[in-house]
């Protein structure tokens, strides 16, 4: 029997992934599959609470509209320059990849922590489908400041939108991607059209009306932060930052033809993190006009944001199906990749039974209303503790010939554990979550300086540490 032969057995039986080994030539996918991925990933479950969330958060249009064309432009070519051409050289998982360079015993901790993250930020998704499947039953919606669940329904609904969502992520990539393909226009459609018909409900005539209805900006709702022009472009340049500065997405595009694939995340930054951001927020500035609303407002809390019904109230069961459909899409995506980080930790064991496990957490989740309610406070912290790690991969790749250091450091001195791994990222995390903290800078701000300083003090420690093995 061949090496090849060999090979494609070892991988039918692990699942088909290459989880361990490089993707081969006849698995490569053209450009077409990531345009459909990112564009039903990012025109989806999330942008139904981020919009919202943002005139929670007292934005201007200015803020908003410019803010988000700059930022959504960084995060396209963090993933073209950085995350893709990476991919395409190596054509390694991401957990895999950082086995090479951090060793077993450091990466299983970080492919842990990495799998639990994506697993909470899927749950936020499921608890958006949830949302819409509840609006048939009459069923309350979880408020902005709740934590736990508010009832039977509400956690029997997201135990079956989990457990269906789970199963499609563990048939693998080509069933998650074809998932994409098949939801993503019906999804930008719906977003669309939700826009178009909440700005004939707020009686938007002009593009001045379409101005003012941020205006100048207002005070954030009672227990939400005040957003600037720089938290915009921040937040949306780091809300993927785990994906692309953090090279999660080697994962995804180590199955492209060619790092030209990179571009096609333009796709979910300008129809998802765009376009379907502004139209959400238009339908809970709907919402903020009604009754029950102003009620909560003058009561001195925050308006719920329940996706399902927001979308109901502009097209009806069309909104709703939407919904569903757009929480489906950005949680199977993620549950793979967290599927892809628990493999890495018990690779004995099936792509299709970790993701069963991923999904699993997911949903649990997802009965807890918290993870969706504060998105935008998780998804900066999420960004910020798993996004240094990416930066190893980058300064290693563009920096480490330079340098001078040995690249897969671990797998070339056979070492269980990288110490440079572990130096660089504790103290790129420490000080720059302290500064965060004890000054009460927003994560978003310090995700990049904690970047820069962990790839680089990788190369300082590196240096040092392999002149004495």
């Amino acid at each position: 029997m061949s090496q090849f032969n060999i090979e494609e057995e070892i991988e039918e039986i692990a699942g088909g992934e290459f989880e361990r080994t490089p993707v081969p030539k006849y698995s490569w996918k053209g450009w077409k599959s990531f345009l459909g991925m990112y564009a039903g990933e990012h025109a989806a479950g999330t942008e139904f609470m981020i919009g919202p969330l943002f005139l929670t958060a007292g934005v201007s249009a200015f803020d908003l509209i410019i803010g988000l064309l700059i930022g959504n432009l960084l995060a396209v070519l963090s993933w073209r320059f950085f995350t893709a051409e990476i991919a395409v050289k190596h054509r390694l998982t991401l957990y895999y990849h950082l086995e090479k360079i951090c060793g077993k015993n450091l990466v299983t901790t970080y492919n842990l922590a990495n799998g639990i993250l994506f697993c909470f930020l899927a749950g936020a998704m499921i608890t958006v489908s949830a949302t819409a499947v509840g609006v048939p039953f009459d069923m309350e919606m979880p408020k902005l400041t709740d934590t736990m669940p508010n009832g039977i329904t509400w956690i029997v609904i997201v135990i079956i939108v989990g457990a269906v969502i789970s199963i499609i992520a563990a048939k693998g990539y080509s069933t998650v991607s074809q998932a994409a393909n098949w939801m993503s226009p019906i999804i930008v459609l719906a977003f669309l059209a939700c826009g178009i018909v909440a700005l004939n409900q707020l009686g938007v005539r002009n593009f001045d009306d379409f101005w003012n209805i941020w205006g100048e900006g207002s005070e954030p709702f009672p227990g939400q932060v005040k957003f600037t022009f720089w938290h915009v472009v921040l937040w949306s340049w780091f809300a993927n930052a785990a994906m692309h500065v953090g090279m999660s997405d080697l994962s995804v595009f180590r199955f492209a033809r060619s790092s030209s694939s990179g571009w096609t995340t333009a796709a979910g930054m300008y129809v998802g993190h765009y376009m379907a951001w502004i139209a959400a927020a238009l339908l809970y500035a709907v919402y903020l006009k009604t009754p029950e609303a102003q009620t909560f407002l003058t009561n001195g809390q925050a308006p719920p944001i329940a996706p399902g019904p927001l979308a109901n109230n502009a097209i009806g069961l069309f909104g709703i199906v939407a919904v569903i459909l757009a929480g489906w899409t950005t949680a199977n995506p993620t549950i793979y990749r967290a599927g892809l980080a628990f493999q890495a930790i018990i690779p004995k064991v099936s792509t299709f039974w970790v993701t069963i496990i991923a999904g699993t957490i997911a949903t649990i989740a997802g009965i807890f209303p918290a993870f969706a309610m504060k998105l935008l406070g998780f998804v900066a912290l999420y960004g910020f503790i798993l996004a240094p790690i990416g930066a190893i991969i980058v300064f290693e790749h563009f920096f480490g010939k330079r340098v001078g250091i040995i690249p897969f450091y671990a797998e070339a001195k056979k070492s269980n554990f990288n110490m440079a791994v572990l130096l660089a990222w504790a103290i790129s995390f420490g000080v720059f979550y302290f500064i965060s903290i004890q000054f009460d800078v927003f994560l978003s701000f310090v995700t990049l300086p904690a970047w820069i300083s962990c790839g680089a003090l990788y190369l300082i420690f590196s240096k040092v540490l392999q002149k004495y093995h």
